[in-house]
C-alpha cells in the first residue's frame, strides 16, 4: 500500500481497492469460516507476545514492540491508511540490526480510536512521550513515514531532549503545503478537483459490516493468500458493527473536494487535526538541529510530492548531522518498495547514531 501524506490519503483508498481483492462470498462457508479462525489465532498470540496499550490524557493507544529492550530504541509511526505492523516483516532484520522496535497506532488507524476531543500531530507526539514514560526509555530514535514523519518532527519540536536520531520516511523534513504552493493557480485547481475517491473505494473504506469476519474478508487479499492475521488489527468495533477505515478521511479533512480546498488554501478553517500536518514547519523546528537525521527521499517522475530540492537543502545546512539517501524510480512507500535497502540504511543510520555519542 502507498499511503502518501495526507494530500495522497484518497488517491490511495483509489489504488488499494485494485489491490485488495475481496474475497468472493459464494465460497464455501465453512472454509471462510476456518480461515477467518486461523487468522483470529494467530493474531491474538502475535498480540500476545508483541501487543500492548498505554493510557495517555488523550487516548488508550495500541503499539506493538520487538526486540531487545536493551537495544536502541525506535519508536515507528506509520503513514496514513496503516498501522502498527507497517515495519512487521521487516522487525527481525531491524532487530538483529540492533534496534527495539515500538509501532504505535496513532488516532484513527490500527486499535486506537479517534478521541471524542480535537487532536493534533502534536497530541500523538505526547502520546509517544507517555509510551516512552511508561516503557522507562530516556531517549530513542523516532522515525515516521509518511504522516508517520510529521508527527516524528513534531516530536523533536517539543521534546527534543528525548531524541537520538530522526529517522524521515518521504515526510515531516518538508512543510506539507510546499509543493502545492508552488503550483500555478491552473494546476492546483485541477489537482483539488481530482482529490475525490471512487465509488468502489468509498464504499470499501466508509462500510460498516454485520462482523468481525465479514470485515476480515472485506480487506483479505486473495493474490497473496495465507491467513493475513495482520488485516484484523485495522478492524474495530463501533457500536453493533464493525468498520476499517469509516471516518478517516473525514478526520483527515480529505473526505471531499472542499475539505481538501480548505486544508491547502485555508487550512485555519479546517478542524484541528487536518490543519495540525500544515502546521509542522520542518524549516523551524529543524533550524537548531542538534541530533543526526536519515531522509529516505524517494524521487520519481512520478512523483506526487517532490521534495528533492528542500531536502537536499537541509541535507546541505547540516551535512555532518543529516544523511540523505535517495531512492531512485520509488514514488513513495520506501520500505514497501525497497525493503532489504530500507532496512541497511537504517542500520547503518543506527551506527552513525553510536559513533556521535548519542547511543
Amino acid at each position: 500500500m502507498k499511503s502518501i501524506i495526507l494530500l495522497i490519503c484518497l488517491m490511495t483508498i483509489t489504488e488499494r481497492t485494485s489491490v485488495f481483492a475481496q474475497y468472493d462470498r459464494n465460497s464455501d462457508t465453512t472454509n471462510l469460516e476456518k480461515l477467518y479462525q486461523q487468522a483470529k489465532s494467530a493474531y491474538l498470540e502475535f498480540e500476545n507476545i508483541h501487543g500492548g496499550y498505554v493510557q495517555t490524557n488523550n487516548v488508550l493507544m495500541h503499539y506493538l514492540t520487538w526486540g531487545n529492550p536493551s537495544d536502541t530504541p525506535l519508536i515507528w509511526a506509520h503513514g496514513s491508511f496503516s498501522h502498527s505492523y507497517e515495519l512487521a516483516k521487516l522487525a527481525k532484520t531491524l532487530t538483529d540490526g540492533g534496534y527495539y522496535l515500538i509501532a504505535v497506532d496513532y488516532y484513527g488507524h490500527g486499535q486506537t480510536p479517534i478521541p471524542a476531543h480535537e487532536v493534533s500531530l502534536y497530541h500523538s507526539a505526547d502520546d509517544i512521550l507517555v509510551l516512552m514514560d511508561s516503557l522507562k526509555i530516556n531517549k530513542a530514535v523516532i522515525g515516521g513515514f509518511s504522516r508517520g514523519g510529521y508527527i516524528a518532527a513534531a516530536f523533536y519540536q517539543s521534546y527534543p531532549q528525548r531524541v537520538k536520531g530522526l529517522i524521515l520516511e518521504d515526510g515531516g523534513s518538508v512543510a506539507f503545503n510546499s509543493f502545492n504552493h508552488s503550483m500555478s493557480d491552473e494546476i492546483l485547481q485541477k489537482k483539488l478537483s481530482s482529490i475525490v475517491p471512487s465509488a468502489e473505494a468509498d464504499s470499501l473504506y466508509n462500510k460498516s459490516y454485520d462482523s468481525e469476519m465479514e470485515a476480515y474478508l472485506s480487506l483479505y487479499d486473495k493474490s497473496i493468500g495465507g491467513t493475513q492475521p495482520e488485516l484484523l488489527n485495522i478492524i474495530k468495533k463501533r457500536g453493533n458493527h464493525w468498520i476499517t477505515y469509516q471516518g478517516l478521511a473525514n478526520f483527515f479533512s480529505m473526505e471531499n473536494e472542499k475539505q481538501f480546498r480548505d486544508l491547502v488554501l485555508k487550512p485555519n478553517k479546517s478542524p484541528l487535526y487536518g490543519t495540525s500536518i500544515t502546521m509542522v514547519q520542518p524549516k523551524i523546528i529543524f533550524r537548531n538541529l542538534t541530533v543526526p537525521m536519515l531522509i529516505l527521499d524517494p524521487v520519481s517522475a512520478n512523483d506526487p510530492i517532490p521534495f528533492e530540492k528542500e531536502n537536499v537543502a537541509l541535507t546541505n545546512q547540516f551535512p555532518h548531522l543529516i544523511t540523505r539517501v535517495e531512492y531512485p524510480g520509488v514514488e513513495h512507500n520506501v520500505h514497501y518498495a525497497q525493503p532489504d535497502k530500507f532496512c541497511q540504511d537504517l542500520i547503518r543510520f543506527l551506527a552513525d547514531v553510536k559513533r556521535k555519542g548519542l547511543h
